[in-house]
């Protein structure tokens, strides 16, 4: 049994395979392909934090596939009433075929993960989002063949998508520039048990320069809108404009993960402009994640 944390619970080789797998998966359903290897399975979502595309791709997912879903807040179930998660694991896992988890301590989905007797799937934590970086590494490959000796820069926040993308630049290798205002780098550790060359920056223009993909997110994450406006402050300086994207290389792609808030983290030029690949990255998350599923049912 196998479950999906953080990438690094994957080989680059499997990873290399899923996102083909992806690939593949997305042309059967543009297709109209009847594709159905999970039929009768089902999968518990666990939700503590709210969601849009996670949600969506994950439900569509399981009904393409043939297989159901069920969706679980706080509200519904004894975990938001203080029952311990290991009980709830064991509760849980007995009943379905997979969880999904999407919450605010990476802890809890590894004391699920511990006692869960079906795979275990991190659909966002506090410190990483993998799930995400399967649909951004798929897009970048469908729009320029391997990422595989570029240079990725990360703009904003050293948050769960930075730390998810310190792993992606090892397991995927490319090399990855780092831009944070100062007191909002990732995570020392994180970056310290890096294999791949990570480079910090305190400001934009050093780091965006002839790279090949530029990522953001928004500056306050679920659970720090209280933060808002000390980190507009903080991050006046750490846009992606035209100008960032003008020093990267001709051919760069923008991504973000969504929701966006344009003019602040990103102008409205970029976000819809022609170098941005936000709505396939988006629509993506359903194909990457079918292929992780597909992975993890028959692991």
């Amino acid at each position: 049994m196998r479950h999906f944390l953080t990438l690094k619970d994957f080989t680059s080789a499997e990873l290399q395979q899923l996102i083909k797998r992806a690939i593949e998966l997305k042309r059967m359903h543009k297709a109209g392909e009847i594709y159905q290897p999970l039929k009768n399975k089902v999968l518990a979502m666990i939700f503590d934090k709210s969601s849009t595309r996670t949600r969506v791709s994950f439900e569509s997912a399981m009904i393409q596939f043939g297989g159901g879903s069920i969706f679980l807040s706080p509200n519904d179930t004894q975990l938001g009433r203080g029952e311990p998660v290991e009980d709830s694991a064991r509760v849980i896992s007995s009943m379905v075929d997979l969880v999904m988890i999407r919450t605010f301590e990476h802890q809890m989905v590894e004391r699920f993960a511990q006692y869960s007797s079906v795979p275990v799937i991190n659909a966002l934590t506090d410190d990483y989002h993998p799930c995400q970086l399967l649909a951004d590494m798929q897009t970048y490959l469908e729009h320029r063949g391997s990422i595989a000796g570029k240079t990725v820069v990360w703009v904003g926040d050293g948050n769960n998508m930075c730390h998810s993308y310190i792993n992606a630049a090892e397991l995927f290798g490319f090399d990855l520039n780092i831009a944070t205002p100062v007191g909002y780098e990732p995570d020392a550790d994180i970056v310290s048990a890096s294999k791949a060359k990570i480079s910090l920056f305190n400001d934009v223009v050093t780091a965006v320069k002839d790279t090949d993909l530029i990522v953001t997110d928004v500056w306050a994450s679920m659970g720090q809108e209280e933060e808002q406006k000390k980190r507009e402050r903080a991050f006046a300086g750490f846009q992606v404009d035209d100008s960032a994207m003008a020093l990267a290389s001709s051919d760069a792609l923008f991504m973000h993960c969504l929701p966006a808030h344009r003019g602040e983290e990103v102008s409205a030029a970029v976000m819809d402009g022609q170098q941005s690949v936000v709505w396939d990255e988006a629509e993506n998350r359903l194909h990457a994640q079918k292929a992780l599923l597909e992975f993890l049912f028959s692991a």
